[in-house]
């Protein structure tokens, strides 16, 4: 509708130019005519005179003439249509008062009469202005005109239809993804321009949301997997229990000893599944994004690592050489990579060895190194050390869930850095965060409790 109403628009307009154009270039011939035609009556009537001049009888179409006398009176061939009343102005050229005149006659005839003096009077030419070539013309322009809208319609319906199909598939593959709830079909990328861009939006979206969803069904097969064997072993325990106590056999069957050991375990295993429920939801939530980004001193966020990693561990012993580095990023998240890295290197520290966190700032990035003295990590675990529920063997019989280290790498990824493994120098593991740094605020905005946190 659009191309037709501009098509029918720009028809219009160009009729009603040519038009003008058309009119103005007819009367303009037939003025230039009509002069000509004066001039020759004016030169036959100066050399016979006005009165005597001859006028043959009209043929019955073609120019009239008139020849006005001194004395008022007319003469005209005979049999010629009667002409309009001489105007004022013609008579005043008639007179003298003026050379020639070119004036239209608004009668229904619409004659266009040219006045040129002769002699002690003058002649007239004129002619019935001829509108049927402008009239045969705007008829031409009309079909023209109606070809055009009706092809233009056409064309543009077409245009439109084919310029819309790959909106109409897309519409039709969200309709489906949306009733049927599958991601696998991929909108073909066809189109162009804003098109073809949005296809390829959409494909990536579903893309993201398959990938969410296989990552969603791996992290639920996962945690049913690891969830097994402890709620396995705590079901039995407590079947066992709940056994003796009804066959009034629990005292005799079960020594103190041994029930002190059972329940220990059974706190054992209830720590245990608590963890692993902690970390899986930590892991559920996909990102850290719920948290404010907000300008902190990674010292900071170690030392309080380190703490709540003493009070959760007393045995462990945490050596810190770290200087004040400033990043922007979340505390809690940070803080709980940090303590994830340095729990995971208690596992292996022996007693007498305290696992080492340093930190110091290198170019452009904060670097984290936590090293524990342990007996490191085996090189084939080391691609998939930071894989989601992930234990190598060796860590089958200590504590934990597998996931520590993956909640590690998502935190540090979220904040544009990158974790690395690798042997320390006393043999044990050395984990590596390399995070972006940032420019430490203005000293007046820098509150502290009166400790130097250049060196801690």
């Amino acid at each position: 509708m659009i191309a037709a109403t501009a098509i029918a628009v720009s028809v219009f307009m160009a009729f009603q130019v040519a038009s003008e154009l058309l009119d103005w270039e007819l009367r303009d011939t037939a003025e230039e005519q009509l002069r000509a035609d004066s001039r020759v009556l004016a030169t036959t009537a100066q050399r016979a005179g006005l009165a005597q001049v001859r006028l043959p009888p009209y043929p019955g179409s073609g120019r009239l003439v008139r020849v006005i006398l001194p004395d008022g009176s007319t003469r005209t061939p005979a049999g010629q249509p009667a002409l309009p009343p001489v105007s004022e102005h013609a008579w005043r050229v008639a007179q003298g008062a003026s050379a020639d005149l070119m004036e239209s006659d608004d009668s229904d005839d619409g004659y266009l009469v040219y006045t040129l003096r002769a002699g002690d009077g003058a002649v007239q030419v004129a002619r019935v202005a001829d509108d049927s070539p402008i009239n045969q013309f705007g008829f031409g322009m009309l079909l023209i005109g109606l070809l055009c809208v009706v092809g233009g319609a056409l064309v543009g319906r077409t245009v439109a239809r084919t310029g819309l199909a790959p909106i109409d598939r897309l519409t039709a593959a969200a309709v489906r993804v949306a009733h049927t709830r599958e991601l696998d079909a991929d909108i073909p990328d066809e189109g162009g321009g804003e098109i073809r861009r949005l296809i390829q939006s959409i494909n990536d979206m579903l893309a993201a949301l398959r990938d969410s969803r296989l990552a969603q069904r791996l992290l639920a097969e996962d945690a049913a997997h690891e969830l097994k064997t402890p709620l396995t072993s705590l079901r039995l325990n407590v079947e066992l229990l709940i056994r003796l106590d009804r066959r009034g056999t629990l005292d005799s069957a079960l020594p103190a000893e041994s029930r002190t050991r059972l329940l220990n375990d059974l706190g054992a295993q209830v720590a245990e599944l608590s963890t692993l429920a902690a970390e899986l939801t930590d892991l559920a939530r996909g990102d850290v994004s719920d948290e404010n980004t907000e300008l902190l001193d990674l010292a900071d966020v170690v030392g309080a690592a380190a703490t709540r990693a003493r009070s959760r561990v007393p045995d462990i012993e945490v050596a810190l050489d770290v200087t004040s580095v400033w990043v922007s990023g979340r505390p809690a998240a940070l803080q709980r990579a940090v303590l994830n890295l340095v729990d995971n290197a208690g596992k292996w520290s022996p007693a007498d060895q305290p696992v080492q966190v340093r930190l110091r700032a290198e170019g452009a990035s904060a670097v984290l190194e936590v090293d524990d003295a342990g007996p490191g990590i085996d090189a084939a675990d080391v691609p998939r050390v930071f894989d989601r529920f992930y234990r190598a063997d060796s860590a089958r019989a200590l504590p934990g869930s597998g996931l520590g280290l993956s909640i590690v790498q998502r935190v540090v990824d979220a904040h544009g850095g990158r974790v690395t493994v690798a042997r320390s120098a006393r043999g044990g593991a050395l984990l590596r965060v390399g995070l972006p740094a940032a420019a430490p605020p203005a000293p007046a905005a820098r509150l502290t409790d009166g400790e130097d946190t250049a060196v801690r």
